[in-house]
């Protein structure tokens, strides 16, 4: 027990939760915008692989790190706009769409990646380049504070971020008003001159983005490589978290947090003497768990609703 409690209150814990945050809040962020225009993108797994993917691929030839999230950003984002023009001008079902994605991201990285490199599990052939982390001035030298927040890699402030500038967006832009508007009544958006097929198809594309930067995370954050189906849920997560956050900015926030403190659990238990099978399971069995609590507020929440009526 004082292993545990050791673990747990250390400065190392604390930093590894906002490292192993960061694709996770990225990614439900994106799930966030999405949903607010009342379209749910199913895809977010699959376009963070790609994203991951491409990434590697491209800082690998071009050798340049920067080159390479861009890349992932614009393929992350193209995905999304095919999700978009099947969704909103054919008319196909959007979860059968994101599930097709999810699907063919995670055999089709495996195959492009053996046509760039000829390796089959990892990028290991490919000389690709990670992102940089950062060490804030005056703050990395703060005892506590210092050794958490200083020295994370650029994605996790920009994910940081990104909380903000979503909730900016969301609450003081025209096109957030916009965004709100459609999720909450199309016809009476649509009623005001509004096109709603404009703004779920902006909120899906955003979405890719913020799915493909956490997944650009993974492979040139997290890890220095990229590796057969290494989003390994996290896109799944990031929708659960955006679903545990109540439909807000900071929920999202807090829920992601919640999750990516599960996930550095299971990653700072494996010094102990438990099974690896066991602490495999505690980041998934986490989203199961706070689902769970969701749905039984949800009910509660619509049973008194109903009384109220």
């Amino acid at each position: 027990m004082a292993d545990i409690l050791n673990i747990l209150f250390s400065t190392d814990f604390a930093f590894s939760v906002l490292r192993v945050t960061t694709p996770i809040l990225l990614a439900a962020l994106g799930a966030f915008i999405s949903n607010k225009a009342g379209i749910v993108n199913i895809g977010m797994e699959g376009i963070m692989l790609v994203g991951a993917l491409t990434g590697v691929i491209v800082s690998a030839f071009t050798q340049s790190a920067w080159i390479g999230l861009l890349g992932a950003v614009v393929v992350g984002v193209a995905i999304s706009g095919v999700l978009a023009y099947f969704t909103l001008k054919f008319k196909t079902n959007i979860i059968l769409g994101g599930v097709a994605i999810n699907m063919f991201a995670s055999g089709g990285t495996v195959f492009i990646l053996y046509l760039f490199s000829g390796d089959k599990g990892t990028s290991s052939s490919l000389q690709s380049k990670i992102l940089p982390s950062v060490n804030i001035p005056i703050l990395q030298d703060i005892p506590i504070l210092g050794p958490i927040l200083s020295g994370h890699n650029i994605l996790t402030y920009i994910s940081i971020v990104a909380v903000v500038f979503v909730y900016y967006l969301l609450k003081k832009t025209p096109l957030g008003l916009q965004i709100r508007s459609v999720g909450e009544s199309p016809q009476a958006a649509q009623s005001v001159g509004i096109s709603v097929n404009k703004v779920q198809c902006i909120a899906l594309l955003l979405s890719g983005l913020f799915a493909s930067l956490g997944g650009a995370y993974m492979s040139m954050g997290y890890l220095s490589m990229f590796t057969r189906d290494m989003v390994a849920g996290r896109g799944w997560i990031a929708i659960a978290a955006e679903a545990l956050g109540g439909g807000t900015t900071g929920g999202t926030f807090i829920a992601s947090l919640a999750f990516g403190a599960a996930d550095a659990i299971a990653n700072s238990f494996q010094i102990l003497q438990l099974p690896a099978e066991l602490i495999g399971t505690f980041p998934y069995v986490s989203t199961v768990i706070g689902l769970t609590i969701y749905a039984i507020i949800e009910t509660r929440r619509r049973k008194k609703k109903a009384i109220n009526s």
